[in-house]
């Protein structure tokens, strides 16, 4: 009975596709008494079942993945000292207001909510530098892991959305120059490579060198901000664009723009790249380069002792739009996240531009962040509380782009399962007197549950075998425990793989008081070297 019930009823692939709805709802005709010869029309309400731009669902085997994700992120920031903290998912205006530079008009405004202005967070970093300023924090490592929300333009396949999850880890105190600084580099090389994120590169620049070269190239103060928005944009448009930029848009002289691009397409390792620089006497000689040059100079000891220069790359051209920065910046960037080599031409040819842009962008950078020393004082001040500089160093790893590289190793990803069930209880009977053991199944279940064994059952009391075996296989579990009639009688109970290979295996007949026993060393030997499928496509083994 076992083996026919099994080649039988052996579960079969499941395919479903999302479908689009549409719900018409009725008002009903309603007659007003002293009307009785007219009629209200009927009215139609359309409203379609769908996400808001730049938002989707998640679920199955998808929520597995990015579960793991934030199991092994929350893990790395917990080795390094960390200590989680959670804020609001809106602020005030005014504490976000004027943090982000040209990037602000991409905040989430609320509407007024009884005299407070409010906007959904744009990041974790200013919410955390509120959170120290309002508590009077003088150290801490937190790490937070939260939504936040950017009215961009979405490509959702490549991971830019326009809510989204960010992992954070922050340093916030006084200590030796660079060692937090290098702590974060080393906890951005730690998180990527225990994700299977091998080929991957950090580029780092300094805000201080960067200032210092604008005043080398004559930008004046006020405009420095808006020049390093400009040169930011060298990893996805070349220079001839950003030239022009400068000069027609930000009103810069030729001459400036052509100093900047002296310095700004330069790149190489930190040490090859701080050689050249302390070799430029317009760097050494401006006060606040030379102050970047130190930095550098002294963080080159404690990458090496971390191990992870390969892994860095001292880049000019990169200048974070965000206004806070104060010192070290840097972001990761793999070989998916520059757009594709004919991304203008795929612009215009795109049918719906302000639809989806995952045609022609690429995922961007895929972690990122650097220095704020300032961020918390100036909360402090605008609050009236004592001055104190509070130092900021961090880390931000963008979930959903990690995540549309994690799904690219696509034999990995169809192995995991939307369930973590591991082991399936069923039964096997018939006859008159056949209740299907639906109280015994239960019992065996609690047992697996009490050992740590994540176990499922039919919720029905006469299941027939193809029931339980596609509720197996829907579960995609690997091991079943079947009760048979007599032999559950007898205190015996059947342990038998599942899957089309096992089809012909009757499984291995136990005493019930080895089942826990049994169970474990046989799926350990189902996932092989311990490693289960989510961990294999983590690691990409």
């Amino acid at each position: 009975m076992l083996k026919r019930a099994s080649q039988l009823f052996l579960p079969r692939l499941i395919n479903t596709r999302p479908i689009s709805t549409t719900i018409i709802m009725s008002e009903a005709k309603q007659e007003h008494p002293k009307q009785h010869s007219s009629h209200k029309k009927k009215s139609k309400l359309q409203v379609s079942l769908k996400t808001p731009k730049g938002t989707k669902d998640w679920a199955d085997s998808d929520m597995v993945i990015r579960e793991a994700i934030f199991n092994t992120l929350s893990s790395l920031f917990k080795r390094h000292g960390g200590v989680t903290i959670d804020t609001p998912v809106f602020e005030l205006r005014e504490i976000l207001a004027g943090k982000y530079g040209e990037d602000s008009k991409l905040i989430y405004n609320l509407e007024d909510q009884g005299g407070e202005l409010t906007s959904l967070r744009y990041d974790l970093t200013v919410p955390f530098a509120r959170f120290v300023a309002m508590n009077n924090i003088q150290n801490i490592k937190r790490y937070h892991i939260a939504k936040v929300y950017r009215r961009d333009q979405p490509a959702m396949t490549k991971g830019r959305m326009r809510e989204f999850y960010q992992c954070d880890f922050d340093v916030a105190g006084t200590y030796e120059s660079m060692v937090p600084d290098a702590e974060c580099l080393s906890v951005a090389v730690e998180g990527l490579t225990a994700l299977g994120i091998k080929d991957f590169k950090i580029k780092l620049n300094h805000r201080k060198i960067l200032d210092g070269i604008f005043q080398i190239s004559g930008v004046k103060d006020e405009d420095v901000r808006k020049i390093s928005s400009a040169v930011d944009k060298l990893d996805k448009s070349p220079w001839d664009v950003v030239k022009k930029e400068i000069t027609e848009e930000k009103g810069q002289s030729e001459e400036t723009a052509n100093k900047i691009g002296e310095y700004v397409k330069l790149n190489g390792s930190l040490k090859e790249v701080h050689a050249i620089l302390s070799q430029d006497e317009k760097i050494t000689g401006n006060d606040l380069a030379k102050q970047g040059l130190d930095d550098i100079a002294t963080l080159l000891q404690y990458t090496s002792a971390f191990g992870i220069d390969e892994y860095i790359s001292f880049d000019l051209s990169l200048a974070r739009g965000l206004d806070y920065y104060t010192g070290l910046i840097y972001e990761v960037v793999t070989a998916a996240s520059a757009p594709p080599e004919n991304a203008t031409e795929l612009k215009k040819k795109a049918k719906d531009k302000d639809e989806d842009a995952s045609e022609y962008v690429g995922v961007g950078s895929i972690a990122a962040g650097g220095r704020y020393d300032n961020l918390v004082n100036m909360f402090a001040e605008a609050s009236g509380k004592k001055s104190v500089k509070i130092p900021c160093v961090g880390i931000s790893f963008g979930v959903e782009r990690l995540f549309s590289i994690i799904k690219q190793r696509t034999e990995l990803t169809a192995a995991v399962k939307p369930t973590a069930t591991q082991v399936f209880v069923m039964a096997f009977g018939g006859g008159k007197d056949w209740a299907g053991y639906l109280p015994e199944r239960m019992q065996v279940t609690k047992g697996l549950w009490n050992a740590g064994i994540e176990a499922e059952y039919v919720y029905k009391a006469k299941a027939n075998p193809r029931k339980q075996f596609d509720a197996a296989e829907k579960a995609g579990c690997p091991l079943a425990v079947i009760l048979g009639k007599e032999e559950y009688l007898e205190g015996k109970l059947r342990v038998k793989r599942l899957g089309p290979e096992f089809a012909d295996d009757d499984g291995e007949l136990i005493d019930k008081k080895d089942l826990i026993d049994v169970v474990k060393t046989k799926l350990s030997e189902i996932h092989e070297d311990g490693i289960n499928e989510v961990a294999r496509l983590l690691r990409g083994l």
